[in-house]
């Protein structure tokens, strides 16, 4: 049996999270159902069309503004915020995580934690609320949780598995360490469980759609859980 959050509880986080109450509820809680929970009903899938579409508008506008550069230099930018990572990250700053909409099943395998799937999210968010409130609405909530990421510089954009092998080259760890501990589902689409470790401290493990997926989800959670 699948936990839904309630109608209010999810208002409550979105006004906390995104800054807005949904004249229509469905859509957020559309924007916020994976696939496996969908029992035909609609998931986050064609929100995150729509969402793709918008966000990469509201960034350009963002930075036509805000940078005085070639177009090369802007679209380099571009590219480094609206790629996965970047989107996942917003997901996970805003608690993405613990408010997704999905089959406990797939719970267990770490897809709430999943880069892509936590990426997709955001897109469907910005959507839902373009939908629901507009334009402005939806290009201030990006210019607030995307615009955060480009003040932050390429940090919190860069790939883990690359943060964690500096983190542990620099401290004389050796290597990280990448394990298979499992492979389950379909052929078509298979779920990867992998353990990341460094010499010296707890691993850590997460699930993905890909072999690439999982590695990175596991070094972001043993990232975490570093001292810094």
């Amino acid at each position: 049996m699948i936990a839904t959050a309630s109608e209010q509880a999810l208002q409550d986080w979105a006004a906390a999270q995104l800054g807005h109450r949904f004249t229509d509820p469905s859509l957020l809680r559309r924007a916020l159902t994976h696939s496996s929970a969908a029992q035909g009903a609609a998931s986050y899938q064609r929100l995150e069309f729509l969402g793709d579409r918008v966000l990469g508008c509201a960034i350009a506008a963002m930075l036509f503004e805000g940078h005085d550069e070639a177009e090369g230099k802007l679209t380099a930018r571009l590219h480094a915020l609206v790629e996965g990572p970047a989107n996942a990250e917003v997901a996970r700053h805003l608690g993405v995580e613990d408010r997704l909409i999905m089959e406990p099943s797939a719970r267990l395998k770490g897809l709430n934690r999943s880069e892509n799937v936590l990426g997709d999210v955001a897109e469907a968010l910005v959507a839902a609320l373009f939908l629901d409130a507009g334009w402005p609405v939806a290009q201030a909530f990006v210019l607030k949780q995307w615009g955060r990421l480009e003040a932050g510089g390429r940090q919190a954009l860069s790939d883990p598995k690359s943060r964690l092998q500096e983190w542990a080259l620099k401290r004389r760890r050796g290597m990280p360490r990448y394990v298979v501990l499992g492979r389950d589902g379909p052929d078509h689409a298979p779920i990867f469980t992998i353990e990341a470790s460094v010499r010296g401290e707890p691993a850590a493990k997460a699930s993905g759609t890909s072999k690439q997926e999982a590695e990175k989800a596991a070094a972001l959670i043993l990232l975490e859980s570093l001292p810094k």
